[in-house]
């Protein structure tokens, strides 16, 4: 079973959003990005998304 976070429906931090779009702009992939916040990554890509970022995929 996947990890838990006890960080459900928490609002993002702009430190949050700042580091989210630092990972994003090196080339990291999302669950490593997602690890990093410790955010789920379904929140990590909807976060991204709305920032117009674009997460690499792990191939």
């Amino acid at each position: 079973m996947g990890e838990r976070f006890e960080r459900h429906k928490q609002a993002w931090t702009s430190e949050e959003v700042q580091k989210l779009h630092i990972l994003a702009k090196k080339g990291m992939p999302l669950r490593a990005i997602a690890k990093a916040l410790t955010r789920s990554e379904e929140s990590t890509k909807a976060r991204a998304k709305l920032d117009g970022l674009g997460i690499t995929a792990l191939r």
